[in-house]
């Protein structure tokens, strides 16, 4: 079951279900820019509207090609946006409107930090892959950002392996196989893929709409579902 799961943070934090997993974020009201014309784009049909969202495949090819891949099986079709914070993301893909989750394929790799040097980072209306706590095990569901959240980006480590030295909230890690960090300290953040570039007025009616208990979900569960009726490919 992929969650988006996070540190702590100082302002409005929720736990999440199926695990202790804090949230937060702040508001940032500002508007989205247009993207190179060559950008691939879908459309994702909701019961609540239309939203256009560009993918770049060229900034985290393997997670595009992933989604992709999702969209031509129709996988989306006929799923839920399941959990629904207004002041951090909304997620979905992954279960169906009578709670029932979708078979999925292997993960795709993580390429959070890949994604986020060249450019893509997890800001309002962007796109970003799912996960539980393993940054490996991103397959299906997503979440598009309706506020600015920096802190599931991926956090900078020192170039090097091993790192020389890392001061990480005020410990020092000196020699330290970079791997060993990014798994001990959870730096990997968040797969950004894509950009909302119309539809943001349903992405808000979507976040706004009242939440509570749903199917095996004790909280952020919209009580009248918010239907995928398809995501297609317009180009």
């Amino acid at each position: 079951m992929n969650h988006v799961s996070v540190r702590r943070q100082p302002l409005n934090f929720l736990t999440s279900w199926f695990g202790a997993f804090f949230l937060s974020a702040g508001l940032l009201a500002t508007p989205l820019t247009s993207a190179a014309q060559d950008a691939t784009k879908v459309k994702i049909a909701t019961n609540m509207g239309d939203i256009m969202v560009e993918l770049y495949p060229d900034k985290a090819p393997k997670t595009v090609a992933n989604f992709l891949q999702y969209v031509k099986d129709k996988h989306y079709n006929g799923t839920i946006f399941h959990r629904v914070i207004a002041n951090f993301m909304i997620q979905g893909g992954g279960y169906d409107a009578q709670y029932k989750e979708r078979s999925t394929r292997a993960p795709v790799q993580h390429e959070g930090r890949q994604a986020m040097m060249a450019g893509l980072k997890n800001q309002t209306g962007y796109l970003a892959m799912a996960r539980t706590n393993d940054p490996q095990s991103a397959t299906a569901q997503f979440f598009i950002n309706t506020v600015d959240n920096a802190f599931l980006d991926p956090t900078p480590i020192p170039d090097g392996d091993p790192v020389k030295r890392f001061d990480y909230k005020g410990q020092v890690y000196e020699n330290v196989p970079r791997e060993n960090l990014l798994n001990a300290l959870q730096l990997f953040g968040y797969t950004v893929f894509g950009k909302v570039t119309s539809g943001m007025d349903v992405v808000d009616k979507i976040r706004a709409t009242p939440t509570g208990m749903g199917g095996p979900f004790r909280t952020d569960v919209p009580k009248t579902p918010v239907v995928i009726l398809s995501i297609t490919l317009v180009q």
